[in-house]
């Protein structure tokens, strides 16, 4: 990219948004592996009550509305409260939009005045199943940033790779000298994972020492959890028998 004004997405106000009240520490999640970043993003809104502040838009966007208690909104959009801002997408995008994000992010961030940026994502765990606890990891663009993670608990990324608007976002915090960390929640990829996304609300409570009601949060996953075992144990009396272990001299071998 030539300079750091590389044109984003469109960023639309509301009517009574108040820009003033810009600034503090910025929050994005993204409809990514696991959902965590989404469901992250959207319980901090709900819990902290913030305030919406504006819609990204493009024409190249699906045209749809999301209905939340009756009311209709765009897919993209920001939040803000005191001392804090949330970017939140809650629908998923091609991959080769990621540039594109990371891009309305940072002017979203830059513009607002905002001191730091933690973005949320999921990371598929090794082992895919329903755990009640799972890690999480963080990465830091600057020497401050890695002191916060190390001061909150959070285990640090020594060595790997950070793919997506994540790691677009830490690799150019890293270049422009912004504070951009990520923090990164073992998850299931096969459904909303909320029990990650409970463990990624920890996270940003701890670096924002700041209390963020976990309840309701905690409700969700253990009736996410409900629902996939249900589907899991339909799905096994469903399951055609397994074939007998007699010597069958039309067997293929199967390479895998």
């Amino acid at each position: 990219m030539s300079s750091d004004n590389s044109a984003g997405y469109p960023l639309v106000l509301h009517a009574e948004a108040d820009p003033s009240r810009l600034g503090g520490t910025a929050i994005c999640g993204f409809s990514t592996v696991g959902s965590v970043g989404v469901i992250t993003t959207s319980h901090l809104i709900s819990a902290l009550d913030l305030d919406v502040m504006g819609t990204v838009l493009h024409p190249h966007f699906p045209a749809i509305a999301l209905i939340h208690d009756s009311v209709p909104k765009h897919p993209v959009r920001v939040y803000q409260g005191e001392g804090l801002g949330v970017f939140t997408s809650e629908i998923q995008f091609p991959n080769e939009k990621d540039v594109y994000f990371g891009e309305t992010v940072l002017e979203w961030f830059t513009k607002g005045g905002f001191d730091r940026l933690i973005v949320v994502d999921g990371v598929i765990s090794n082992e895919l199943g329903i755990k009640e606890e799972g890690e999480l990891w963080g990465v830091s663009s600057t020497q401050e940033g890695r002191d916060q993670l190390d001061k909150a608990g959070i285990r640090r990324i020594q060595q790997g790779i950070v793919s997506g608007i994540a790691g677009y976002l830490i690799a150019e915090g890293e270049r422009r000298g912004l504070e951009v960390s990520a923090l990164l929640a073992e998850c299931n990829p096969m459904y909303p994972d909320a029990r990650a996304a409970l463990i990624a609300v920890e996270g940003v409570s701890e670096l924002l020492d700041r209390e963020i009601p976990i309840q309701d949060l905690l409700n969700d996953a253990r009736n996410i959890e409900e629902r996939v075992r249900e589907a899991f144990n339909r799905a096994q009396q469903t399951s055609l028998p397994a074939p007998n272990n007699d010597d069958d001299d039309d067997e293929v071998q199967m390479i895998f």
